[in-house]
């Protein structure tokens, strides 16, 4: 059965639209004009669009400027929509126009054609649910909307959780010693437990510079309409509006102090990015750790082994990889990736607007989600019940010709490296080869170059000096 379709108008004149579709002329003709890709805006940029609506027609009623039964209609319509955006409503393209006026149009004409369907009421798309408001204020508003309100949702909760899980397994940890390593070569000890807090000490960094960009994030340009100067929206609407929106999101929002900085840059989208790019950077440290340490298990360093998942290969029976470390370094490279995209981007604020904010809008939010839901696997997948090979850890250590560096402060350097020569040559524990070398005795030997008590630092040995 062929498709029905309705007449609907705009100022370029009429168009076909589904019947059954709630967008109208402008959203059809972007439809049918941005085909590129089968990429679309995340639903929390659509959320955030709606919460602006709702906002707006709050302000818009309580200044005047939108009678109460028509605002009551909208920030109805908006406030189900930010619930639980029906996403085949909105169907356009991330690849549009620069400016995101397709989408805020499609948002417009939604809700106004969904207030005209349930309540037989007249809505227009410009005049009534876009008052007070430009494209150009809106997607850059939603764009830190929807950063701030996903990063207090879920990328904060998921890096404390990690957090916390870190810490809960160091604690079981700190009595296990192992051989440190730099270069991927044998180095000084160090107890997993300490391996552990610096994976969390990195990760706090992380947090620490994601809430500083997300403070900043709450300044909204919203109420600078087209180019910054606030034309066609009536004084102490900026204000007004960020106070409706607050008490609709229940998180703080605040108007910049310079809405045309906000309108024409996106600089703190790309500082958000490069926080969460870092923070990629830590989760693959990380699951690379985690790869190393697990390796094997016969010939690799098998020092941990990681919770069997699924089998590893389609040919080699009994194989197991370590499945959520690659994938969240995966992940990491994604967001990287994303960091590039959005740095392109915010260079494209030519002039009064920035031109590619609908990219922007598009890899933000989705770093935000897939590092949070990347956080939580490693947590609860890798790290939380991973088990130590103690054999292999002691075997190592007592073979680690680098032990011989404790005796630095009593034979010299160059004797020792002497002894960690020979130690290699012949695969001999380093005690062995320097109670040959040196005048020291065993008892001695044995408290210099005690792994457990090299991991705390210090002159080995001084307190027995």
């Amino acid at each position: 059965m062929a498709d029905r379709y309705r007449i609907e108008k705009d100022s370029m004149g009429e168009m076909q639209v589904p019947e059954t579709a709630l967008w109208r002329a402008q959203t059809e003709r972007a439809r049918q004009n941005f085909q590129i890709s089968s990429l679309r805006l995340p639903i929390p940029t659509l959320q955030a669009i709606a919460h602006i609506k709702a906002a707006a027609a709050a302000a818009n009623q309580q200044l005047g400027y939108l009678d109460a039964d028509i605002a009551a209609a909208v920030i109805k319509v908006a406030k189900d929509i930010a619930r639980k955006p029906d996403p085949t409503q909105f169907p356009l393209d991330v690849f549009q126009t620069g400016s995101g006026t397709s989408t805020n149009m499609n948002m417009n004409e939604v809700i106004a054609e969904t207030v005209c369907r349930d309540q037989g009421r007249e809505i227009h798309a410009n005049d009534h649910v876009n008052c007070s408001q430009s494209s150009n204020d809106v997607i850059p508003s939603s764009i830190q909307i929807s950063a701030v309100l996903e990063l207090e949702r879920h990328w904060l909760p998921a890096i404390r959780h990690l957090l916390k899980v870190i810490d809960e397994k160091a604690k079981t940890l700190e009595q296990v010693t192992k051989t440190g390593r730099t270069h991927l070569m044998d180095a000084m000890p160090i107890t997993m437990a300490q391996e552990l807090q610096a994976w969390r000490a990195q990760l706090t960094h992380c947090e620490h510079a994601v809430c500083d960009v997300m403070q900043r994030l709450r300044a909204l340009p919203q109420g600078g309409t087209a180019v910054g100067t606030g034309v066609n929206a009536p004084t102490g609407f900026r204000e007004a509006f960020c106070e409706a929106l607050s008490q609709h999101t229940g998180s703080h929002f605040f108007p910049a102090e310079n809405a045309f900085a906000g309108i024409a840059g996106q600089e703190l989208s790309l500082q958000l990015a490069g926080a969460l790019n870092s923070c990629g950077a830590v989760l693959l440290k990380i699951s690379n750790d985690l790869r190393w340490m697990n390796s094997g298990p016969l010939a690799g360093l098998g020092e941990i082994t990681l919770k069997a998942l699924q089998p590893g290969s389609s040919i080699m029976p009994g194989k197991v990889n370590p499945v959520i470390p690659e994938a969240v370094a995966m992940v990491a490279a994604h967001v990287a990736g994303s960091y590039q995209s959005i740095a392109t981007a915010a260079q494209q604020g030519n002039f009064q607007l920035n031109v590619m904010l609908p990219l922007v809008a598009y890899h933000l939010n989705e770093s935000i989600a897939i590092s949070a839901q990347a956080m939580y696997a490693l947590a609860d997948q890798a790290i939380a019940d991973f088990t130590v090979n103690h054999a292999n850890l002691e075997q190592a250590l007592a073979r680690n010709p680098i032990l011989v560096t404790a005796l630095n402060s009593v034979i010299g350097y160059n004797k020792a490296a002497e002894i960690a020569k020979r130690a290699y040559q012949e695969q001999r524990p380093v005690l062995d080869v320097a109670l040959e070398m040196t005048d020291l005795s065993r008892a001695q030997l044995e408290i210099l170059l005690d792994p457990k008590q090299l991991t705390h630092g210090g002159i080995p040995g001084a307190e027995q000096a």
